[in-house]
């Protein structure tokens, strides 16, 4: 069991701690909102990615595997996806601060923020395939222990990158300086205020 969970940081390790979509808008929550205001977004994401990582490793699995149809469309969908997020970061006007002002994102705007992610669809899907059959559990054991590796790592990625943010922003407090933050961070969350997805 030591050797698969280290097998799984190991191989997630690269796609938590990396600058990728999630991480940055949690850097820009945490440079805009400070560290406490990402709390609720922060436990809506990871309560999401329980959630979703659990029913594809019970129910899905089996039937979208790599290759497949459903497979390949989600990596497509993924792609674009990040590559509208740059878009919009590239675009993020000097006002975006004063939208939000005042305005800490939500328990909901953090589990939206995971299910509108298609690549992370991709990420659990390759885990499942390759980790899911290993170990000494039953289905429901390893798809748990899988879930929940996944999760915790997740957790701690984001909590690095959202202290980072924090620091950040300390720095850039002042309103003056707050346009110079703003052509870096893309105003992320919540979706349907910001319209960064």
């Amino acid at each position: 069991m030591t050797a698969l969970i280290l097998s799984l940081v190991l191989f997630l390790f690269p796609l938590a701690y990396r600058p990728g979509p999630g991480n940055m808008c949690f850097v820009a929550l945490g440079a805009r909102h400070g560290f406490a205001a990402t709390i609720p977004p922060n436990l809506g994401y990871h309560l999401a990615t329980v959630v979703a990582t659990f029913l594809i490793g019970l129910g899905l699995v089996s039937v979208i595997g790599p290759g497949s149809m459903v497979f390949e469309v989600m990596k497509a969908a993924g792609s674009f996806y990040v590559l509208w997020l740059a878009y919009k970061m590239l675009r993020a006007g000097a006002d975006a601060n004063e939208a939000g002002k005042g305005y800490g994102a939500g328990f909901r705007d953090g589990a939206l923020l995971l299910v509108l992610n298609p690549n992370v669809y991709v990420i659990i899907l390759l885990m499942l395939t390759q980790f899911a059959g290993a170990g000494p559990f039953d289905l429901l054991g390893q798809v748990t222990l899988i879930t929940a590796v996944f999760t915790i790592n997740n957790f701690l990625a984001f909590v690095l990158w959202t202290l980072a943010g924090d620091r950040l922003g300390s720095l850039f407090r002042g309103k003056s300086s707050a346009r110079v933050l703003n052509a870096g961070l893309p105003p992320c969350l919540p979706v349907w205020r910001y319209g960064c997805f």
